[in-house]
């Protein structure tokens, strides 16, 4: 007898597994590592853009004179990021996330990488689909200039 698995709402409306506790923690210890390269570039978490008529959630979005308007909210953006991360879940195939990857670097996202938690490795993707795996050191992204250590993403608090 086959069964099905139920979908969360969570699941549903993002169209990607719900995150896990290691999802979680790698998410906020990215936020702070991209933190320290404000003003120039805002990082905004989970935000639904609308590129190319389809609806996308990364799991973190780099943008730069994005404009903020605490009168005004918008639920979708139509700015490109200059940066997509995405954060593999447990269930989450590898694949599935290289294509989203590429659909956003077709897109026009300078770059996107790929953060494997169990592995510990981040991906850096760029338009010409190049990509380099970081598994120690300092993560360089040669569309930005930003430097992450690798130690600061799989910190434990």
């Amino acid at each position: 007898m086959e069964t099905q698995q139920r979908l969360s709402d969570y699941e549903r409306e993002r169209g990607k597994p719900m995150p896990s506790k290691l999802h979680s923690v790698v998410q906020t210890n990215l936020t702070v590592a991209l933190a320290d390269f404000r003003p120039e570039y805002l990082t905004l978490s989970e935000v639904t853009l609308d590129l190319d008529g389809r609806s996308i959630t990364p799991d973190l979005s780099l943008f730069s004179d994005l404009e903020i308007d605490f009168t005004h909210d918008e639920p979708r953006l139509s700015q490109r990021p200059l940066l997509s991360i995405e954060i593999a879940s447990p269930t989450q195939g590898v694949q599935s996330l290289i294509e989203k990857i590429h659909f956003l670097l077709d897109a026009g996202v300078s770059s996107c990488w790929l953060v494997q938690p169990h592995l510990r490795t981040v991906t850096v993707f760029t338009p010409d689909k190049k990509q380099k795996t970081y598994s120690e050191g300092v993560v360089e992204d040669p569309a930005l200039d930003v430097r992450v250590e690798l130690e600061e993403v799989f910190q434990v608090p």
